[in-house]
Order: structure tokens, then C-alpha cells, then sequence
């Protein structure tokens, strides 16, 4: 038995081959049986059970195998790597499929399992078994990361020929505690509302036949502990990286699932009816499918993710530079002159990205045409886009331009030219039915794919380009290759950016469409929402944050009256709810007045102020008793400082407010808290003691457990707790 330690993670085992492997990071655990000639088994995944030696380690896996009960199989089942009927299982199957004359079940047989500690700190499991009478092989990797987050994926190729994949699935067993599920869905504007239900016997499932990932799309399908929190209660969590159709299932049978508990939660890609038929030799490789297990609530859940995001090479490493987007500024109203003076105010309250949206390429005056026709429009920009992008750059701003590739209107020089290349039936007899008056582009075509790369690549070369905000504004109805199509999409962009190395892309499908770790790998940030309404973001981005960090989730400020929902806000509540994100404005501050123009100012030296510790602290979100009240905030991965929103939403049910619990602190550690000014309601006479001397001294585990007075707050409004430890 060797131990194998390596930064934050771990391996326990004997031989891989035939004995029991227990990886081990960040108080995550999974303990697997390699000894058997069938898949390996998983035996637990969850709290760490600590330092165990070879002869514990044997004992526990022998200890965990469950009685047997009546009327059943006359063995206690296993649940393996991809569980089937051939193993006892009855429910969803980690393997879907048929080939012409075989039978559907396949019986898999271990050929090699390997453990190997990476240069990075993860720890990779790879198994490779074979199913010889269905002609079959399949290499499964579960890859425990340093954060504790584990990610798994499976690789199924065809030895024969002619099979057609239905649908395979990476799931893992959650215990019988796991009694409650939270997931989120929502609609354009309002994305991310939680639900929650209780975690019942049947298939509890979550699929999305969008094309895209969807507004209602669940970015963790979690399960939990009774009344799991942010703060407390166990959690089990599942999130499928991909961009296209995609499942999340919570299954729970009566028979359990196994030596490793009573439910399982597993994702995976959602496959069409024969879109995927495999040549002999031939792999279908599955999404990377992400695991993350919290003993302290939806907060350590979103840990594991948000460490494991920013431990990536690709992830943004400079400081998130604070954009204006011109959209809710100009609209379709595209001159140069106003545009000019918009980016001479930007610049001047301390804007350091410029980017231009919608309706500066050929034919778009609105959005009934043009989208396709990738070429500046020189009825609207006779010198084209680059005296803009020079005067952008010789303010000291970056130059962003907004496109949406995938998308295409008929009334387009290209759909004219191209019919062919929209999704549908190859020509204009029919389409699917048009959604924004735009119909879909097929990427997977040589010719389109040759003309957006084409476009793309001499926009950014002729202008100058550093920053693209790519949308992506309709769901893929009537597409029989949703498969290839991310693939492609996957392809474009990652060649776009291996030309431009420098090249940051953002994420914007209709707002929060396509929202992701899949379209993450090969971006820089996600448009959480096209709504700016405050109230409406406090929300969308709290839940957002579930799986993604703050520096990943673009937040502006808008006007005073919300361009979707017709609310009107104060100023200080718009800022403060853009500053915990990758901050940005959506507004024409020509039409400010110089009070508003000093209070952008003031933020946006706040936001460079604090965006090292926004953009690398653990996030962390209270669970408040009273619903209308939210305290979130950022602590810095030693515990040294801290910063928090605490904010209303709705009228309090008390004459007086509770006290602010601020949670992630070091509880033995001296702090000093500290109300900033620059943003919220002055203090007044009513308020705390120390809320009117502007700052607090005490201890961690005060913070924390004891808390302190909160200031009388009216709905729509917020401040800002800065904290340093003494």
C-alpha cells in the first residue's frame, strides 16, 4: 500500500488494478473498488474519512457493502462508473445505445486502471474496460482537483462499426442524507431563480433541447442536508460543462444505488435521436461532467468551483478592466461624433474598455437586418470603425466590438447568397420558425465556418480589436447536428484566439443564455443578463455566482430607469450591485449631470480600489432570516481582509433591523471594520453607535456568531463593509 501525496491532494491504494483507490483533496474523498473484473465501483463520495492505512482502507470498503434485500438480486448491487442493467440497475443507465441485431446492454470488463498525481496537484483515475460481444471500449477519467472539485468524463468508442450513441452519462452516489434538491431555472431578464423540492424515489430531471445552455438552465443541480444553506448543511452538487443539449438528473430508487448511497446525481450530454452513429474505431467523447461536495453549505460548493476556475492557465489573470458598453447609450443610433463624446466622458470618470455594440455593420439599423453581413457599414462609418478605435485607444481605453456569429437574418446579403448554410432543410422553401427574425447559421459548414473565421479574424486585425463581446441570441429549434455545432463553435473560437492571443471574448447569449464552464474554458467572461435593473441583477447575480467567480460575471450600471423593467433606482444601490462583479457601465453618461459624473468617478476608483480582492476572495453569502435583507461579500484567501454588501430589497418585517453576521472570517483573528462612504446612505443619528463612528473593532468569531447592529436601510438600498484584519 503507497501513499502518494501531492499539494492538496491525494492517493491511496495498492494496485489500481485489483485493490481500492481513495483520492483525497480538500476534505473531498472518493473511494473506488478497482479489485473486480466488471467496472470499478464506487463505494463513497463525499467527507474525507482521514488518514487510513492499507489494512483500514480494506476493512472500509468491505464495511460498506449494504445488506441484501428481499426480492432482489441475490448479491448487493454495485454501482459502477457507468452503471446498466447488466450491474442490477434500473434507472437511467450511464450507457444509452443499440447496434443493428445487438443488444443494448453492455457488459463491461476491466482492462487497466491507473493513478497518477499531474504536475498542477490533480489526481487522475483512468480506467479502460471493453464490452467484446457489443464491440465496445470506453476510457473513463475522473480527475479529483486540488480545490476538491472532481471532474469526470468518459471516451466510448465503436470497435465494430455502426453504433449509434444515445446517451452516456458521468454519475455519482450521494447518501440517504441528501434529502432536499436545489436547482435554478428562469427566462431572459430573470435568470437564476432557485427551486427547491424534496429528493424522492423516481427521475428527477433537468434537460435542455436549446441548442444552447438556456436562461432556465441549472448551472449546479445540487442535493443536500434538510434545510441546506449557504453557510451550512452538506451539499452534493453536479454541473455538465457543455454548450449544447444537455442533461442533470437526481435519481433515487428504492434499491439505493449501491455501496455508495441511495441517490446519484449525474449529467452529461443530451443527444439527439441518431445524431451521433459511430465508425468502426470511431470515440465519442462525453463533456467534462463536474462533482462538488461542501460540508459547509452552498458557499464551500462554489469554492471548489471558483479555485478551480482561477487555478486554470486560461483564466484572466490582469485586473478585469471597467467597461461602457454603448448598447443602452446609442442603440441603433450609431455616429461618430456622439460616440466620440461618449468615450471622451467614459474616459474621463475612469472607463477602461470601450466597447462598441450593435449596429455598425452593414444594412443594421435595426434588428431586422444585416446580421451576418460581417463588414463596417460605410453609409454609417465612412472611414470605417478605426478613427473611433484610435480615439478610444488615445484616451487610454481598450476598443471592444460586439458581434453575433452564430446568428443570421434572411434579410442578409449573406442568407440571400448562402441559403444553404442556415439551419433547417438547406434552403429558403422552409425554415424553423424565426425567433428575433433571425434563423441560425450552420458552423459545421466548411464554407460558413471559412467565412466567420474569415470576418472575424480581419475585423480584429483591421480595427484593432482587443475585446469581442459575442452574442448569441436564439435557441437552435430544428438543428439535427446541436453536437457538431458547439464543436464547431468550440473550434472558431479557439482558433480565433490562437491568431489573437491577447483576444478576450465574452460570453453574451441573450444575456445569461450560455453560461457555462464549457464556453468558459474558451472565454473570459459571461453577460449574467441583458437586464441592469439592480434589484433584479442582486438576485440573477447571487445565484450566478453558485458556479461562477465575480471577475467571470459582467454587471454595469445602467440609467436611473431600467431599460426592461421601467424601475427607477438610486444611483449608489446601481453601483454598489455592479462593483461585485467584472465591473461595467450601460448608460449615456453624456446626459449626466456633474453630481452623477463625481459619483462614477468615486466608484470607479472604489472598484480599482477593491477589484484585486473582489476578483481573488472566497465569495461569500449570509443566510439572513429576514428574506429582504442580503449581506454577500469577498474574503481574501488568507483571511486578512474582507469586503461586504449589505443591502434591502424589501421593507423589513421589524421596526428595527438584526445584526450583521459576516461570515468566512478567521474566528481567533482582531478585525477592524470600516463603513465606506463612497457609496449609500450617510449615517444618522438613529443608526448604531459604531455604524456612526464609521468603524468597528472586534474579533472574527464575534463577527461571525455574535454580529453587529445593522443601519436602518430603506428597499433599494446598500452599503459597503470594508474589513482588515489588526
Amino acid at each position: 500500500m503507497t501513499q502518494i501525496d501531492s499539494p492538496g491532494a491525494g492517493v491511496l491504494t495498492d494496485d489500481p488494478a485489483r485493490g481500492v483507490v481513495l483520492l483525497r483533496a480538500a476534505g473531498v474523498a472518493l473511494l473506488v473498488d478497482t479489485g473486480r473484473e466488471d467496472l470499478p465501483r464506487v463505494l463513497h463520495w463525499g467527507a474525507d474519512p482521514g488518514p487510513l492505512d492499507g489494512p483500514a482502507l480494506r476493512r472500509l470498503a468491505d464495511d460498506l457493502v449494504p445488506a441484501v434485500p428481499n426480492s432482489g438480486l441475490d448479491a448487493a448491487w454495485p454501482f459502477t462508473l457507468l452503471p446498466g442493467q447488466a450491474d442490477g440497475w434500473s434507472g437511467t443507465p450511464g450507457v444509452s445505445g443499440c447496434r443493428d441485431g445487438g443488444k443494448p446492454f453492455p457488459h463491461w470488463r476491466t482492462e487497466s486502471v491507473d493513478v497518477a498525481c499531474e504536475d498542477d496537484g490533480s489526481t487522475v483515475l483512468c480506467c479502460r474496460a471493453v464490452d467484446s460481444e457489443g464491440g465496445l471500449a470506453v476510457v473513463s477519467l475522473l480527475r479529483l482537483e486540488p480545490s476538491g472539485l472532481l471532474r469526470v468524463r468518459h471516451e466510448l468508442t465503436d470497435l465494430a462499426g455502426g453504433y449509434r450513441v444515445d446517451g452516456v452519462l458521468a454519475g455519482l452516489p450521494v447518501p440517504d442524507q441528501a434529502v432536499e434538491l436545489l436547482d435554478l431555472t428562469g427566462r431572459w431578464c430573470r435568470e437564476r431563480g432557485p427551486q427547491r423540492r424534496p429528493f424522492q424515489h423516481g427521475t428527477s430531471a433537468r434537460l435542455s433541447r436549446r441548442g444552447r445552455t438556456g436562461h432556465d438552465a441549472t448551472l449546479l443541480l445540487a442535493a443536500g442536508t434538510p434545510g441546506f444553506g449557504f453557510r451550512h448543511g452538506e451539499v452534493w452538487a453536479v454541473h455538465t460543462a457543455w454548450s449544447g443539449n444537455h442533461v442533470h438528473l437526481a435519481e433515487r430508487l428504492p434499491e439505493g444505488a449501491g455501496s455508495g448511497g441511495s441517490g446519484v446525481l449525474s449529467g452529461g450530454e443530451l443527444l439527439l435521436p441518431g445524431e451521433i452513429r459511430l465508425a468502426a474505431g470511431q470515440t465519442y467523447s462525453t463533456p467534462w461532467v463536474c462533482f462538488t461536495y461542501s460540508a459547509d453549505g452552498l458557499d464551500g460548493a462554489s469554492a471548489q468551483v471558483h479555485r478551480w476556475l482561477r487555478s486554470r492557465p486560461e483564466h484572466p489573470r490582469r485586473p478585469r478592466p471597467l467597461t461602457l458598453n454603448s448598447w443602452e447609450a446609442v442603440y441603433f443610433d450609431h455616429d461618430f461624433d456622439r460616440l466620440a463624446g461618449l468615450a471622451r466622458v467614459a474616459a474621463k470618470v475612469g472607463v477602461e474598455r470601450f466597447v462598441l455594440d450593435d449596429g455598425w455593420f452593414l444594412g443594421r439599423r435595426d434588428e431586422d437586418a444585416g446580421l451576418g453581413d460581417w463588414y463596417v457599414d460605410e453609409a454609417v462609418w465612412p472611414q470605417g470603425l478605426r478613427p473611433l478605435a484610435d480615439l478610444v485607444r488615445d484616451l487610454g481605453m481598450e476598443f471592444g466590438l460586439w458581434v453575433e456569429p452564430e446568428m443570421v437574418n434572411p434579410d442578409s446579403r449573406l442568407a440571400r447568397e448562402h441559403p444553404d448554410w442556415l439551419v433547417g432543410n438547406g434552403s429558403q422553401d422552409y425554415l424553423p420558425r424565426p425567433w428575433r427574425r433571425q434563423q441560425v447559421l450552420d458552423v459545421t459548414d466548411p464554407g460558413a465556418y471559412a467565412y466567420l473565421l474569415s470576418r472575424l479574424d480581419g475585423l480584429v486585425d483591421e480595427i484593432g480589436i482587443a475585446y469581442l463581446k459575442w452574442d448569441h441570441n436564439r435557441d437552435l429549434h430544428e438543428a439535427t447536428r446541436v453536437h457538431e455545432q458547439t464543436l464547431a463553435v468550440y473550434r472558431l473560437l479557439d482558433e480565433l484566439r490562437a491568431r489573437h492571443p491577447g483576444l478576450e471574448i465574452e460570453s453574451c447569449s441573450s444575456g445569461g443564455a450560455r453560461v457555462d464552464l464549457g464556453i468558459l474554458a474558451r472565454t473570459d467572461r459571461i453577460w449574467a443578463s441583458d437586464t441592469n435593473d439592480p434589484v433584479e441583477r442582486q438576485a440573477i447575480q447571487r445565484w450566478t455566482g453558485l458556479l461562477l467567480p465575480p471577475e467571470l460575471v459582467g454587471a454595469h450600471v445602467g440609467p436611473a430607469q431600467a431599460h426592461t423593467t421601467r424601475r427607477v433606482t438610486d444611483l449608489d444601490f446601481r453601483c454598489l450591485t455592479a462593483l461585485f462583479g467584472h465591473a461595467g457601465i450601460e448608460w449615456d453618461i453624456t446626459t449626466c449631470d456633474e453630481a452623477e459624473q463625481a459619483t462614477l468617478t468615486r466608484w470607479t476608483a472604489l472598484y480599482r480600489e477593491l477589484r484585486h480582492l473582489l476578483h481573488t476572495g472566497d465569495v461569500v453569502r449570509a443566510d439572513d432570516p429576514d428574506s429582504g435583507a442580503w449581506l454577500h461579500g469577498a474574503v481574501s484567501p488568507d483571511g486578512s481582509e474582507a469586503v461586504y454588501a449589505y443591502l434591502r430589497l424589501a421593507s423589513a418585517p421589524d421596526a428595527r433591523p438584526g445584526r450583521l453576521r459576516l461570515p468566512g472570517l478567521d474566528a481567533g483573528r482582531g478585525y477592524r471594520v470600516v463603513r465606506r462612504g463612497e457609496l449609500g446612505p450617510a449615517p444618522t443619528s438613529a443608526a448604531p453607535a459604531w455604524w456612526q463612528r464609521g468603524e468597528a473593532l472586534t474579533s472574527g468569531d464575534v463577527l461571525a456568531g455574535i454580529g453587529l447592529p445593522g443601519p436602518l436601510l430603506n428597499p433599494g438600498e446598500a452599503v459597503l463593509l470594508h474589513v482588515r484584519a489588526r
